[in-house]
C-alpha cells in the first residue's frame, strides 16, 4: 500500500492531517472531522490530491489556491462564505482576486491549474457567520473572520472544543492583508475575535499546528499582531523624510529583499497603502503634496 501523504494527528473527535513540511506553503494543513451521521473534510490541501479520506462535505475556509488543491478528490456538496463564493466557483475569479498585473495573470492561471490541481467548482455553495454542520454529536460552526480574504473563516468544533483559525496561522511572516479583498482593520478585527473564544485547542492552516490552551494561543497571536505594529514603525521611520508609495513599496514592508515574483509589488503596494491610510487619519502621518507623505 502507497504510504500516505499526510500524518494525522488526533485532537478529540478532530483529526489534523498534516501536510509536508508541517503544512508549510504550497502545502497546508487539512482537518477530518467524523460524527455519528457524517464525515467532514476541511481545506483539502495537496497532500489529499493522491490519497484523500472519504467525506460527505467539504468546508473551505477561504478561496486561496492551496487550501483546495485537493478538492477534486471530493464530488461531494462544498461550501465556503458567500463572500468567497466567487473564487471557488471560478478559477478565473480566484487568480483575479490577488491582483495581479496583467501580463502576469495568464501563468498564475496555468500554476492553480497545473500545480495546485485548480478547477472551477460551480457547485458550491455559500454560508454565512455561524452557519452550523451538524454531523450527528459533533457540529462544526462557522466563525467569519475577515481580512486575509473578504470570506476568510475559521470552524468552532464541538464537543471537542476545537478552533480551526486557517490563516491566522501565528507564523513569524505576520498577518498578510495584500489581496484585492483583503482588509487590514478586518484581520485586526478578526485577531480580536479570536482572542476572545476560549477553546482547548487552536488549529492553523501552516507550520505552527495546533497550540493547546487559550493562554498559550493568546501569547501566540499577540506576537502574531505585533507584526502589523511593527509595519506601522517601519513605515513612521521611512517617513522622516517625506516619500511617495512608490519609494515605500520600493523599501518593502513585508517581503524580504530577496523575495521576487509579479505579486510582490501588488501586494507591497496594497499593504503599504492600508497603513498609510490609516496613519493618515490618525495624524501620524501628513500628506505633503506632489504624492508625498511625511510622518509628522
Amino acid at each position: 500500500m502507497r504510504a500516505a501523504r499526510y500524518a494525522e494527528e488526533e485532537y478529540g473527535g478532530v483529526v489534523v492531517l498534516v501536510g509536508a513540511q508541517r503544512g508549510a506553503y504550497p502545502f497546508g494543513n487539512s482537518l477530518l472531522v467524523r460524527g455519528a451521521d457524517a464525515t467532514l473534510v476541511v481545506d483539502p490541501s495537496l497532500s489529499l490530491v493522491e490519497e484523500a479520506p472519504h467525506a460527505d462535505v467539504v468546508l473551505v475556509s477561504h478561496a486561496h489556491e492551496d487550501h483546495v488543491a485537493g478538492l477534486g478528490s471530493y464530488d461531494v456538496p462544498v461550501h465556503i462564505h458567500e463572500e468567497d463564493v466567487a473564487g471557488l466557483r471560478s478559477r478565473e475569479a480566484m487568480v483575479a482576486g490577488i491582483g495581479l498585473p496583467p501580463e502576469a495573470v495568464g501563468e498564475a492561471d496555468r500554476t492553480f491549474r497545473d500545480k495546485f490541481h485548480v478547477r472551477d467548482r460551480p457547485d458550491a455553495t455559500g454560508f454565512t457567520d455561524g452557519a452550523v454542520f451538524d454531523l450527528g454529536g459533533r457540529t462544526v460552526t462557522v466563525v467569519h473572520l475577515p481580512g486575509h480574504t473578504a470570506g476568510h473563516c475559521g470552524f468552532l468544533i464541538e464537543p471537542d472544543g476545537f478552533l480551526f483559525v486557517a490563516d491566522i496561522d501565528l507564523t513569524s511572516f505576520g498577518p498578510y492583508y495584500g489581496d484585492l479583498g483583503s482588509s487590514l482593520g478586518d484581520f485586526e478585527a478578526s485577531m480580536r475575535r479570536c482572542r476572545e473564544i476560549d477553546a482547548r485547542w487552536y488549529g492553523t492552516s501552516h507550520q505552527k499546528g495546533v497550540i493547546e490552551g487559550a493562554t498559550e494561543f493568546r501569547k501566540r497571536l499577540d506576537d502574531y499582531a505585533g507584526v502589523v505594529e511593527r509595519r506601522d514603525a517601519v513605515l513612521l521611520s521611512l517617513l522622516a523624510e517625506p516619500r511617495t508609495v512608490a519609494e515605500i513599496v520600493e523599501h518593502r514592508l513585508v517581503y524580504r529583499p530577496h523575495i521576487e515574483g509579479a505579486h510582490v509589488g501588488p501586494v507591497e503596494r496594497r499593504t503599504a497603502r492600508q497603513h498609510l491610510d490609516r496613519l493618515l487619519v490618525s495624524g501620524s502621518v501628513a500628506d505633503v503634496g506632489d504624492g508625498r507623505y511625511r510622518a509628522t
